[in-house]
Formats: C-alpha cells, sequence, structure tokens
C-alpha cells in the first residue's frame, strides 16, 4: 500500500484540508472533512469512502482503520501520515481525532429525493445551528424518516460540526437543499402532507390526522416559521407548555413531533 508522508505545516494538502474548515470554500469545493474512526466507519458502512485518509504517525493500530487504509487504496484513494500537531493544525481542535478523511459532497437537489420510500420526512426553514441540524438527521434516522430537507439559508449539513452531531447519520440520511420557492411547487407536484408546530388555529398533536407521507416542518430557532411559510401547511398542530418555558428547542420539537407522527402513522 502506497503511503504520502507530510511533515511540513506550509505543504499545500496541509492547507487546502485546514481551508475546508470554512464554509464558503466546502461549498466551492464540494469537498468536506470528517473526523474519527466512528464517523469514518458509519461512512464505510453506507457506502462512502474518502478520497483522501489523513492519518498521525506513532498512533494506535486498530483492526477498523487497517481495513479503512485497504479499502479506500483499492478504490483509488491517497492514503496519508503526519504528524499529530499537522492534524491540530488541519482541524482546529486541541484535541484532535487521530485520522481524518477527505470526502466529496453528494447531490443535494430535491430532485433525487423519492418521498415515496418514507413515510417521514423533516423539512427545516432556516435552521442555524449545526448541532441542532446534526440533531434533526439524528432524529431522521432514529424514525425512519426519508431524511431532510433544508429551506432557505440553513446550516451546512457536511461541517464537522453537524456531521459530528448526527452520530452518523448524514451518511445514511437523504439531505437536500432548496429555497421555498422551489420546494412548495415539488411538494405540491404530488402526495405529500405539510405539518408544523404553530399556536395559528392549531389542533393538538396528540391524535391528530397524520397522512402519508408526511413532511414536518421546523423553524428558525429563534423566529419560528414565518406566517406565509404557516399558511401553506396542510395541518397545524400545537404542543402544551406545562412549565415556564414558552418553546421547545427546534430540533427537540421535531423530535417530539416526529415520534408522534410516526405513532400515528403505525396505528392506521
Amino acid at each position: 500500500m502506497t503511503r504520502t508522508h507530510i511533515s511540513g505545516f506550509s505543504n499545500p494538502t496541509v492547507k487546502y484540508l485546514r481551508s475546508l474548515r470554512d464554509k464558503k470554500h466546502r461549498r466551492r469545493t464540494g469537498q468536506f472533512l470528517v473526523e474519527g474512526l466512528r464517523l469514518l466507519e458509519d461512512a464505510r458502512e453506507s457506502g462512502r469512502l474518502p478520497r483522501e485518509l489523513v492519518m498521525a504517525e506513532g498512533r494506535d493500530e486498530h483492526e477498523l482503520l487497517t481495513r479503512l487504509e485497504h479499502e479506500v487504496a483499492a478504490a483509488g484513494g491517497e492514503i496519508i501520515t503526519t504528524t499529530p500537531d499537522i492534524l491540530t493544525k488541519i482541524t482546529g481542535k486541541s484535541n484532535s481525532q487521530s485520522v481524518i478523511g477527505l470526502f466529496d459532497e453528494w447531490d443535494t437537489g430535491l430532485s433525487q429525493i423519492d418521498r415515496s420510500t418514507a413515510p417521514i420526512w423533516l423539512v427545516a426553514q432556516e435552521l442555524r445551528d449545526p448541532g441542532n441540524l446534526g440533531t434533526m438527521l439524528r432524529t431522521s434516522d432514529a424514525v425512519g424518516a426519508g431524511g431532510v430537507i433544508l429551506i432557505d439559508d440553513c446550516a451546512d449539513p457536511f461541517s464537522a460540526e453537524a456531521v459530528r452531531a448526527s452520530m452518523g447519520a448524514v451518511f445514511t440520511q437523504n439531505v437536500a437543499r432548496a429555497r421555498w420557492e422551489e420546494f412548495l411547487p415539488w411538494l405540491r407536484a404530488d402526495a405529500g402532507q405539510l405539518v408544523a408546530a404553530s399556536l395559528r388555529d392549531a389542533v393538538l398533536y396528540r391524535g391528530a390526522a397524520y397522512a402519508s407521507p408526511c413532511f414536518i416542518l421546523v423553524g428558525n430557532e429563534s423566529q419560528g416559521l414565518p406566517e406565509a411559510y404557516e399558511a401553506e401547511c396542510d395541518l397545524r398542530v400545537t404542543m402544551p407548555m406545562r412549565g415556564r418555558a414558552d418553546s421547545l428547542n427546534a430540533a427537540v420539537a421535531g423530535a417530539v413531533l416526529a415520534y408522534e407522527v410516526l405513532a400515528g402513522l403505525d396505528a392506521k
């Protein structure tokens, strides 16, 4: 197995990998980084391999990493070794993982979404926190949803924070990105119920008339959904707040509603 060793901080590969911490460089190049063996193994099990595997020299041997090395090499990828300090430079974290992978982004257009493949889909509108986005991806996987559709200006699903928070679900779930004016005609072109948590003309979320495929719409963390977006929903539901809080975290609200929709659809 051929390996390349990098020992200098000024190496062009180091500079390029480090630049992918920035969203604008990820969008321009269509590539992103994944940190840590666990996430890399999740990607491999989902059929996705990095085009470059970068490992710290002197790390402990691990059978999963050895298998990943062989599969990346067999697929024509590059194996790179470097120092722990350089890995820290690339990731920007003092406790950097001992292995990272460089991946190509995949198609996130609405055209690759087949709504008939799942009874539930999560839709996030201007969700800004990558941790919340990762949580929604993880929830989507947990409830057997088809994936997450990101509307308007959302956090980047390929950021290190979102990938980490998804616990590998970014590799198992469909991810699509669209503007609202693109999403709504797409939704209305076929079967699909649009549901949102709301206080406007809403019914109790327990036992509501959910229908498959159900698209659960979650709004921005601080502003919620625009009124015009809520008006387009087929069903608006409310979740009672029994304490002093007047709302739930956006990702948590999406999870609660997703499990209620799942229960309602399973009961039919």
